[in-house]
């Protein structure tokens, strides 16, 4: 059942579950791309989430009653397909000064370091949102067998390209910031930077895999990354 919910006078959120599913996710992005084909006014921004869409829009011009009722009207029409989005392939640094947690959640799965990047290489992920921060992207599709709960302590700072896990979620962390996550590497590929096209390099609906780089080629491939350049390869569809 769809549930919407008010947020503040100017926004309102429709929920459509409670899990980390790929079903409800194309639902969400489904209606986000509807309301962005049809255009109303009154909305001023959508964010799609893991399982809702958040719409911000014009109270003076609609109110909650009249749009949750136009909101349905559309979600009872839409057509779901699964989103087919761009696959991209991101170099990582694992370990050591790159990835301080990686023998920690090893240890703490009962695996050794390397067995926990093969197996965190060796998975496909899904892009659900972006959030938090600029270009910080949340991605499902981790191994259960390296799956962490979130550090006890978070830290008050972690790098920008963080290669993290938290629970059943994986991340790209694109700007330092806290983090309560398992740091089990660092990319030079930026998710978001403010003077490249496009600024943001992910989308929600993606797919994403990892492969593991040396350390010798992080200054390299950095300053390339600085100038604009992906450094993540974009794979055939």
């Amino acid at each position: 059942m769809v549930r919407i919910l008010p947020c503040g006078d100017s926004a309102l959120t429709v929920e459509f579950g409670d899990a980390i599913d790929p079903v409800l996710n194309d639902r969400v992005l489904a209606l986000d791309a509807a309301l962005a084909r049809e255009n109303q006014p009154a909305i001023v921004e959508t964010v799609p989430t893991y399982r809702s869409l958040l719409v911000h829009y014009n109270h003076s011009v609609v109110g909650f009653a009249e749009l949750s009722a136009w909101l349905r009207r559309i979600d009872a029409d839409l057509t779901v397909m699964p989103i087919e989005g761009a696959r991209w392939r991101v170099p990582v640094i694992y370990g050591g000064l790159f990835g301080e947690d990686l023998i920690a959640v090893a240890a703490q799965r009962g695996l050794t370091p390397d067995e926990v990047i093969a197996r965190h290489t060796a998975a496909e992920y899904r892009v659900y949102m972006l959030g938090f921060m600029p270009g910080y992207t949340y991605l499902g599709g981790l191994d259960a067998s390296i799956a962490t709960s979130r550090r006890a302590e978070p830290r008050l700072a972690t790098p920008a390209g963080s290669i993290a896990i938290g629970g059943v979620q994986a991340s790209i962390q694109c700007l330092a910031a806290p983090s309560g996550w398992h740091l089990l590497g660092r990319t030079p590929a930026r998710t978001y930077h403010p003077t490249r096209d496009p600024m943001f390099l992910m989308s929600p609906g993606d797919r994403v895999s990892f492969y593991q780089i040396p350390a010798t080629s992080w200054d390299a491939l950095d300053r390339a990354a600085q100038a604009g350049e992906a450094i993540a390869e974009r794979l055939p569809s």
